[in-house]
């Protein structure tokens, strides 16, 4: 049977669908077969390529940076010796407030009417002095005297007649009577001076008994002369006993009116005692009238400092202000370092007391600007020498250098030789 018109356009549409299809499913397979070199290469990381950064021309500054608390130097515990008073210690006056000065040469407070001044040293006082005394606390004494002024002769170890005349200057200047000697030396001095006076009597009777004879004209005369000679003797001898009662009853220094802290002017911090109390123990504490920072700090880093190295405080405010190294000490394992303001205004130790603030101490700086690369680009040859990669025209040159102060990420360079390398020349800091 012969088939319709109709029936072969179906066929021939049915026909030309699946060629259609078949075409669309071969360029679709063949769009994604691809040969293994062509695989590779579009799987293959990217091409590195050189990070560099331009050498800088810059100054350079090593620094140690901190922080630490700021107070008040040195506090100590101030005592009064009291064992020398034959009544109670009562605080009479004087009292001083928290935040006071103590002054070398002045009276820090008042026990039983009688003045104790504050004088710099390292020796305690432990005894009454008196001319007389000899020993160690008679030199520092006399030190002290001497820097003050007060003019005790030859400064030694031996409290004598000078020592005394300097300790009524002292307690002059201070405001105060000058303690009297013990009332047995007072005694002892009037009793020479009569002893004296009876000498000189003894003396005038001898004298005008030898002349009465020599105008007698008394062959011999011996007996007169000889208690002339007596008399002299005698005079001579209370002369001698008058001048050591004398000496003995020079001006002493009460072991209870005098206190020695090891440096002054200093600060008072608490006050312990009140007017009208008794003294049993410590009277106050006091630190130093000068303001410090104290940080702590481990031995490598205290071995590259040392005192009177500059430095700088960070204020509240975002100011700053000059500071020096005062000391650095061990305190077990770290380091005590305590820096000093150089000099402060109201406001400013207003902000720094009692605060923890930064500190900032250069410890090596280059004079001037350098040619500065980052640490990163630095690289070591074969033989131990350092060098830097230079990108130059699409090349990287090697360029031995000398590195110098390191500080903040960045070193110091110098090319070597006839090597160039200038400001702005780029340098490999990675890949």
């Amino acid at each position: 049977m012969t088939a319709s018109p109709k029936s072969r356009r179906r066929v021939l549409l049915g026909v030309s669908a699946v060629a259609l299809v078949s075409l669309g499913v071969g360029v679709a397979a063949g769009s994604r077969i691809s040969s293994p070199e062509d695989a590779a290469a579009r799987t293959a990381p990217p091409k590195a390529s050189q990070i560099t950064v331009p050498v800088q021309r810059k100054a350079l500054s090593a620094r140690v940076i901190g922080r630490g608390d700021a107070s008040f130097d040195g506090a100590v515990n101030i005592r009064v010796e009291t064992s020398g008073l034959t009544t109670p210690p009562v605080v009479t006056g004087k009292v001083p407030v928290i935040g006071s000065t103590i002054t070398e040469g002045k009276a820090l407070l008042e026990i039983t009417g009688r003045p104790v001044i504050g004088l710099a040293g390292v020796l305690p006082m432990y005894r009454t002095l008196s001319p007389g005394s000899k020993g160690p606390d008679v030199l520092q004494l006399e030190q002290t005297l001497d820097r003050l002024g007060l003019d005790p002769g030859t400064v030694d170890d031996k409290y004598d007649l000078d020592t005394s005349a300097a300790v009524e200057r002292l307690y002059g200047k201070a405001g105060y009577d000058a303690p009297e000697p013990d009332q047995q030396f007072t005694q002892a001095v009037d009793a020479a001076k009569k002893q004296v006076d009876a000498a000189k009597n003894q003396l005038r009777l001898a004298k005008a008994q030898l002349k009465a004879a020599k105008d007698a004209k008394v062959q011999d005369t011996s007996v007169q002369q000889g208690a002339v000679d007596d008399a002299e003797t005698n005079l001579a001898d209370a002369q001698e006993a008058k001048n050591e009662a004398e000496f003995k009853a020079g001006t002493p220094l009460p072991v209870s009116e005098v206190v020695y802290v090891k440096t002054l002017p200093r600060r008072v911090d608490d006050v312990k005692v009140e007017r009208g109390g008794t003294v049993n123990g410590v009277v106050m504490s006091a630190s130093g009238s000068s303001l410090v920072v104290t940080l702590k700090v481990d031995a490598e880093t205290a071995q590259r400092l040392k005192a009177g190295m500059a430095a700088s405080l960070g204020l509240s405010d975002g100011t700053s202000i000059a500071a020096t190294v005062r000391r650095i000490a061990k305190d077990g394992t770290q380091y005590d370092l305590v820096v000093a303001p150089n000099k402060l205004t109201a406001s400013q130790l207003a902000l720094l007391r009692d605060a923890n603030v930064r500190v900032t101490i250069p410890v090596k700086s280059t004079s001037g600007k350098v040619l500065a690369v980052p640490l990163a680009a630095l690289s070591s040859g074969s033989d131990g020498s350092s060098r830097v990669e230079v990108l130059r025209n699409g090349q990287v040159d090697l360029v031995p250098v000398t590195v110098g102060l390191s500080a903040d990420g960045f070193a110091q360079v110098t090319p070597k030789g006839d090597a160039k390398l200038s400001e702005g020349d780029q340098v490999v800091v990675g890949k």
